[in-house]
């Protein structure tokens, strides 16, 4: 079976030697520093206005002062990726998280209502450096206002206005699918669910510790199936580790 070309999508039939590909992209990587500590800008709404060119980041935001829990009133949840034809698998290597297969340049979008945390809008992936801090490429972290942090990365773009802070709709475009950082050259969304630790933690728990894609099964047929309890019951065992596990 060929593999597939850059800028296309693979085909389901195709997907288990993808997740195999992607390995060396989304693997557990060794210890690594993370960026700098967060900043608290003014928060604004986000337009809908199309990608704007990449400006220097990352940056980050203050998490809101809600904690990873179940709401009284459930929070509306959609699909990540807007697209008719996507392929993505429930298990991924070394950590819980999701590598969601579709065309670079398809819209990636809020999973939830909430306010956007942490935007990387520039591709310091080195292939010679350390694989963790940068493997993400271009990405973006939103906290949900059901208290749980939703992450996307290896980003073509990202929105114009999406800086931490802005507040955002579910469904709101915030970028497109790409291939930045350590991606293989394959288009792919790598998605993570964690808590909000914006500020105490770093890339290890940013990439994903709850597996996103019973989930994101929901999302896509259209169901509203919360993670908030599933993210609050691993902060209570674990915290907000200070660095990756060993």
């Amino acid at each position: 079976m060929s593999s597939p070309t850059p800028g296309s999508r693979p085909r389901p039939t195709a997907l288990l030697l993808l997740v195999v590909a992607l390995t060396a992209g989304c693997g557990a990587p060794p210890r690594a520093a993370d960026g700098p500590p967060p900043t608290a800008p003014t928060p604004r709404v986000v337009s809908g206005a199309p990608a704007g060119p990449d400006r220097t980041g990352p940056a980050t935001a203050q998490p809101p002062a809600s904690s990873a829990a179940p709401t009284r009133a459930a929070s509306r949840h959609v699909f990540p990726v807007r697209a008719a034809d996507v392929a993505y698998h429930p298990t991924h290597s070394a950590y819980p998280g999701t590598d969601i297969f579709a065309d670079c340049g398809t819209p990636f979008v809020a999973v939830t209502d909430g306010t956007v945390a942490e935007v990387s809008r520039v591709d310091r992936f080195d292939p010679r450096g350390p694989r963790g801090p940068f493997n993400g490429g271009l990405s973006v972290s939103l906290i949900g206002d059901d208290g749980v942090r939703y992450y996307g990365s290896h980003l073509s773009r990202i929105a114009d206005g999406v800086d931490p802070g802005a507040r955002v709709r579910a469904g709101q475009r915030l970028g497109a699918v790409g291939r930045t950082g350590n991606a293989n050259n394959v288009c792919h969304l790598h998605f993570g669910i964690s808590p909000p630790c914006v500020g105490r933690d770093g890339w290890w728990i940013r990439r994903g510790v709850v597996w996103p894609a019973p989930y994101l099964d929901s999302w896509r047929r259209g169901g509203n199936r919360e993670p908030a309890a599933a993210v609050a019951a691993w902060h209570r065992r674990h915290g907000c580790p200070a660095e990756p596990p060993g």
